[in-house]
């Protein structure tokens, strides 16, 4: 009898002291991928944590102090939820204000080890040259530090995540399984667009059967360099960030050809959610459903989705994040924090 009491006490500590999961259940072993897209106000912040433990962060939100701190302590939620006691690998896809705006805060919550980027900026703008003179080089003093280029492979143990747009620079190899030709290339000739954004690190990630790409603001002229004529990427299962739901992006050549079954969208409230890019995305080809970080004003009801699928109906929100959990056999789950309303999508099965 003394025997079993003295186990039934271990074993009522040892649960005690394991981390709690989302719902409070005693947390397991980790089998799927995670990624977190974090509310950062318009901003970009999304997170992957690999069935491995090993984590990687794109982008870390928006620059003006009060925002930095908002949305690094947004970020440091969603890697606590994770089980998070560092970022193996940060990606700054662009030098623009609402992509690595809270990286000297986040640097201040949690270790980061790997930080990539496309390598200088490109479009004049005295504040961030002064940051990456003065702040960046302290930041990956001690880490390392990578200039991406298309074709890289970043090692996240468990999931193959390669370069595919980095400096205005583009693959040229498909990813395996594709390279079919693109229809929607026909008869398209896309804006040109200079700046930051086309310098863009983007990067196409698979775990098992699952697939999703996410290509920071990648503009128009650089989606069609990447999928035309010949598409590089193939068919996908999600479309990560979508320019904020801007036009300048999101082409059918890039959207339509890529046939997402499920898109999530980093909008902010009065940012994103354009009527053009919503036609574009809502009549792509095998488009199941559209989650929005945000409800977009310049959408209107007309181009919004239900209420359901946006983590962030009013403007003065509290910051809530869309979760998606996928497993190797390409079937996924995506989970709105705000109304812990779920949706479950079954392998494709292609």
């Amino acid at each position: 009898m003394r025997k079993k009491m003295l186990f039934t006490a271990a074993a009522g500590l040892a649960a005690l002291l394991m981390p709690a999961s989302r719902d409070g259940a005693t947390a397991q072993t980790r089998t799927n991928l995670d990624i977190y897209v974090v509310d950062v106000e318009g901003g970009n912040a999304t997170l992957f944590v690999a069935p491995s433990g090993e984590s990687l962060l794109i982008d870390t939100g928006n620059v003006a102090p009060a925002a930095a701190i908002r949305d690094a302590e947004r970020i440091m939620a969603a890697a606590k939820d994770a089980r998070l006691t560092q970022i193996d690998n940060l990606i700054i896809t662009h030098w623009h204000g609402d992509h690595y705006g809270g990286m000297a805060e986040l640097a201040k919550r949690i270790p980061i080890r790997n930080f990539i980027d496309h390598g200088p900026n490109v479009q004049p703008a005295p504040a961030v040259d002064e940051f990456l003179t003065k702040v960046y080089p302290q930041l990956y003093a001690s880490a390392k530090h990578t200039v991406a280029k298309p074709g890289d492979k970043i090692a996240v143990a468990g999931l193959n995540v390669q370069v595919v747009t980095s400096a205005g620079e583009t693959i040229k190899t498909p990813v395996p399984g594709a390279g079919a030709p693109n229809p929607y290339c026909a008869n398209y000739t896309p804006p040109q667009s200079t700046g930051e954004d086309p310098m863009s690190v983007g990067i196409y990630v698979t775990f098992g059967k699952f697939r999703t790409i996410h290509l920071g603001d990648t503009t128009k002229n650089k989606e069609f360099e990447l999928m035309c004529p010949n598409n590089r990427v193939g068919a996908i299962d999600l479309f990560l960030g979508l320019h904020h739901g801007q036009a300048s992006s999101n082409s059918e050549v890039m959207i339509h050809a890529t046939h997402p079954r499920v898109a999530i969208m980093n909008d902010g409230t009065r940012k994103g959610g354009e009527p053009d890019t919503m036609r574009v995305v809502h009549t792509s080809p095998g488009l199941e459903d559209l989650w929005q970080l945000h409800y977009a004003e310049e959408g209107g009801k007309e181009h919004n989705v239900a209420d359901s699928f946006i983590a962030n109906v009013d403007e003065h929100c509290t910051g809530q994040y869309i979760k998606l959990t996928a497993e190797g056999n390409g079937s996924f789950t995506v989970w709105n924090q705000r109304n812990k309303f779920t949706k479950i999508y079954k392998a494709s099965g292609k």
